[in-house]
């Protein structure tokens, strides 16, 4: 096992949940994997994504819509807790890990600051603020988390400068961002990467219950 001793130090006690926690509620959304697409391919997506993208009427107001990224941060942070206190359980039982559970109970201290980083960098009201989309694959979701979502599901959550600016611009092409959007775009990645994670996290955390109910 070669989970470190310092990461099983770091259990904490939690309280009992009421009814389904955000691991349990969330573990069958599927990672965020599409086609993975080269540069290019990159580039013609952003131009057809722009061409149907349609803005919510309040964003073209200026009507500040619902907030619900921070929301979606806090049900994420909560189901990375319920998964890292079921997986560090097991170790202490003496159960074998897969290497991507290991990993995550390594590093759960570095999941911790990038939201920690995440909530600091996005306060409610600028959240709000954000160009909504009506035709998004989360109702009212900001246009330029969309975007993250679309660019880290079509790398396979390998996102370089290359690849960002090159489907940054090929976006703008078609329909320019706000200077607001674009002074979003390294927290909606940060968030988006967390959303994936969670994803993948739900899915070897189920897969450990599972398996302990077998047992």
């Amino acid at each position: 096992m070669s989970v470190s001793e310092s990461s099983l130090l770091t259990v904490r006690r939690r309280r009992p949940s009421r009814g389904p926690g955000p691991l349990l509620r969330l573990a069958t959304d599927r990672p965020l994997r599409a086609e993975l697409f080269s540069v290019g391919q990159l580039e013609r997506h952003a131009r057809t994504m722009a061409g149907w993208h349609k803005l919510a009427p309040q964003a073209a107001r200026g009507h500040r819509g619902p907030d619900r990224l921070l929301p979606r941060l806090r049900d994420n942070e909560e189901a990375f807790a319920e998964a890292y206190e079921l997986l560090t359980g097991a170790v202490l039982r003496g159960r074998q890990l897969t290497p991507a559970a290991e990993w995550f109970i390594d590093n759960y201290h570095l999941i911790e600051d990038q939201i920690r980083i995440a909530r600091r960098h996005l306060p409610r009201t600028y959240s709000r603020e954000l160009p909504r989309l009506l035709n998004a694959s989360t109702p009212a979701s900001p246009r330029v988390y969309e975007l993250a979502l679309e660019l880290i599901s079509h790398s396979h959550g390998r996102v370089d400068s290359a690849g960002l600016q090159a489907f940054i611009v090929a976006y703008q092409e078609v329909c320019p961002l706000r200077l607001g959007e674009l002074w979003a775009i390294p927290i909606m990645l940060r968030l988006a990467l967390l959303e994936n994670l969670r994803r993948v996290v739900g899915s070897i955390a189920s897969g450990r219950r599972d398996r302990e109910r077998a047992a």
